[in-house]
């Protein structure tokens, strides 16, 4: 049986334009992210812009904090810490430093 190279040919565009397919959805979502970094960014620096103003309106940080308004700064430290000293399951680590045995 001759091989059509016409059908080859097509056969071979469809498994290429389904792989392009599969890289344009990755291009969108990698596209999305930045977007979404981007705007993160702009409403980090409008939270610090708001937070020096209400500082300098008069609100003190301890009053700030007790509205449970700290600094985002503060905030994300804390998350940080807080993910960095438990295990994948969610438990506090035992280590040396934890051990109350001696």
């Amino acid at each position: 049986m001759p091989i059509d190279i016409e059908q080859t040919k097509n056969q071979a565009r469809a498994l290429l334009n389904s792989r392009i397919t599969s890289v344009e959805e990755l291009v969108k979502a990698r596209q999305k992210v930045t977007d979404l970094k981007e705007q993160l960014a702009d409403a980090e620096r409008e939270d610090k812009r708001a937070y020096v103003k209400a500082t300098k309106d008069g609100w003190s940080q301890d009053e700030l904090k007790k509205l449970g308004l700290e600094p985002a700064a503060v905030t994300r430290r804390r998350k940080t810490q807080t993910k960095a000293s438990e295990t994948p399951t969610g438990t506090p680590q035992t280590g040396p430093e934890n051990s109350h045995s001696n």
